[in-house]
């Protein structure tokens, strides 16, 4: 017999007890342990002996999540190990396919569908970690798809063939002839980043349909108790709360579940939470002095940090006055033989417009600021260049004109020398429905942003929004054709409803000892430094700023706050993978 609490990899173990209880003899299997990668199901009720059943739970290896659901008394398992075991607070809710109608899912810009290879699922874990969930080693998803039939992958994809959503089904009766011939969801998750609405109701949709035309009997899933809004969309598709419980154990991961974190840590707005969830996990005591700021006191062994998200004690005035005057970061990184674009700082006068002429294109921003407030790009007219100036005058009396150069937003995350991250940043764009006016896609985009951000991305409704629309041949009142894709914001900046793309494995070096080069001229330890790229495998580049606190949240998987606690704790365990301008990224 196999012991699943000794073989957590094994996909299922069937039959460990000679003995069932009457009713269930030669109706379902015994025991029953299902692999799925992030962790196991445990079906509660194939197992007979509640010791057993917490036995098998307390197993669970390490850096995974396994679930029991289906406990027949889960207050009775939680007792056998009560140090150990927690029951989830969480709703479990029921999709009877006999009290409601089959709907087809509703497609725009997407179709769902199975697997069809490796890559489909490294995509899927690329989905779990945008969402910060546990990812599954892609051979356990492959493996299940092709060779167990109780389990289901479908995954929603974009006409580029771009994996934006995921989620996983099980047949309990294929599994193990469940009595009650029913079936759940599991792991729904859908990209952050995704502009297309939908994709989970769609999903969940379509694995109903799957188990309704297997003629099972209902489907069931489960959601935190405070999750409004997955809540709110379940009921709509016609889900009932029912009386199950699940049944978790007590580790790292679950540990927001069944603790209270130190106060006022759940205030945190994510760039400072990633921080401190880092920290504690290593042990490093965290204080919170102001939540709203994301400032906190990091201890540990007699050595005490103040940061303020990703900006320390440890980064000088100097260097911090020296990223925030735009003007004198050209300057300063210029001298260290790093490009620059041609610029002036503005006088207001017709020598700007002279400017303009010459070179053709610019982008008017103020010399002190963040968040890309005041920053207009794209400025080619004299009506327009008046109207910018004037709204980066709003932000800072200082401006800054510079010539427009051709590529991508480029972000390099660089902390204590190394380049531990890059991303190009993207403006905000959205896709047409063919049924909703541009207005309202944008209004639906920045809300889902926010969801995904804590509220730190959203998408103004300002002149320049509306300019951006009008360039791309559009009203906001006018409906998009569906799939179209149009960009309603110039710059790429998150705060502004921009999202973020991986390229850590393809950053070509020399823009790595670009990046290098350009925080060690500022004298800053970290940063985030912006260089326009026509290719990011390519050595061409444009200097444009650097950032003193970069948001360290952007850029997972990357070990962004791994790097920068180890920079604030150096004899720490868990060094972060990252490169020097003399290394090549690893691929």
């Amino acid at each position: 017999m196999t012991d699943p609490a000794a073989e957590p990899s094994e996909a299922i173990t069937l039959a460990l007890h000679d003995a069932s209880p009457p009713d269930l003899v030669d109706a379902m299997a015994d025991d029953v342990v299902l692999e799925l990668g992030w962790g196991r199901l445990l079906f509660g009720q194939t197992f007979a002996d509640p010791e057993r059943l917490a036995s098998v739970l307390r197993g669970e290896a390490q850096g995974r999540r396994d679930i029991c659901i289906y406990a027949r008394e889960p207050h009775v398992l939680v007792s056998k190990a009560p140090a150990e075991l927690f029951i989830d607070p969480s709703h479990t809710y029921r999709l009877r396919f006999a009290d409601v109608e089959d709907r087809s899912p509703q497609l725009n810009g997407f179709t769902v569908r199975t697997l069809h290879s490796r890559a489909d699922a490294d995509e899927i874990n690329r989905v779990y970690v945008r969402c910060g969930m546990v990812p599954a080693p892609t051979e356990v998803i492959w493996d299940n798809h092709r060779n167990q039939p109780s389990v289901d992958y479908l995954v929603a994809v974009t006409e580029d063939g771009t994996v934006i959503g995921t989620v996983t089904g099980v047949d309990h009766t294929s599994l193990f002839q469940d009595p009650e011939n029913g079936s759940s969801l599991w792991t729904l998750a859908v990209d952050p980043t995704a502009a297309l609405p939908g994709v989970g109701a769609a999903l969940t949709r379509a694995l109903a349909s799957l188990y309704r035309k297997r003629g099972r009997a209902y489907m069931d899933l489960s959601v935190t108790h405070d999750n409004a809004a997955a809540i709110a969309l379940y009921e709509k598709l016609g889900f009932i709360r029912v009386p199950v419980m699940a049944v978790k154990r007590k580790n790292a991961i679950n540990e927001p579940l069944f603790t209270h974190p130190p106060e006022t840590v759940d205030d945190l707005n994510p760039y400072a939470r990633i921080i401190a969830d880092e920290a504690m996990r290593r042990g490093i005591w965290v204080e919170v002095l102001d939540a709203e700021a994301g400032e906190m006191r990091l201890s540990h062994g007699g050595r005490s940090v103040i940061t303020r998200e990703s900006l320390s004690e440890y980064t000088s005035a100097v260097a911090m006055s020296r990223c925030d005057d735009k003007r004198l970061t050209r300057r300063i990184v210029s001298d260290a033989g790093i490009v620059v674009p041609r610029g002036r700082l503005a006088t207001f006068d017709q020598a700007d417009h002279d400017f303009l002429e010459e070179v053709g294109d610019v982008v008017v921003k103020p010399t002190r600021g963040e968040q890309g407030k005041g920053i207009t790009v794209g400025v080619d007219g004299p009506d327009e260049l008046d109207a910018a100036l004037a709204r980066a005058r709003e932000q800072h009396p200082e401006v800054l004109i510079e010539q427009r150069a051709p590529g991508d937003d480029l972000r390099l995350v660089v902390i204590d020398g190394k380049v531990v991250a890059a991303a190009l940043r993207m403006p905000a764009e959205v896709v047409g429905t063919g049924r909703h006016t541009i207005a309202e896609l944008i209004e639906a985009q920045s809300r889902r942003r926010a969801a995904a951000t804590g509220g730190e991305s959203r998408i103004p409704m300002d002149a320049v929004t509306e300019n951006t629309v009008k360039e791309g041949g559009y009203s906001l009142d006018d409906v998009l054709p569906e799939g179209t894709r149009l960009r309603v914001r110039r710059t790429a900046n998150l705060h502004q409803g921009g999202t973020i793309h991986d390229v850590t494995a393809s950053v070509h070096p020399e823009l790595c000892r670009v990046g290098v080069s350009a925080a060690q001229a500022i004298g800053i330890p970290v940063t985030g430094i912006d260089l326009l790229v026509p290719d990011v495998t390519k050595p061409e580049y444009v200097f444009i700023e650097a950032n003193e606190r970069p948001g360290l949240a952007n850029h997972e998987p990357q070990p962004t706050a791994a790097a920068f606690v180890d920079f604030l704790f150096p004899n720490q365990p868990g060094l972060p993978q990252a490169w020097t301008p003399d290394e090549a990224p690893p691929r």
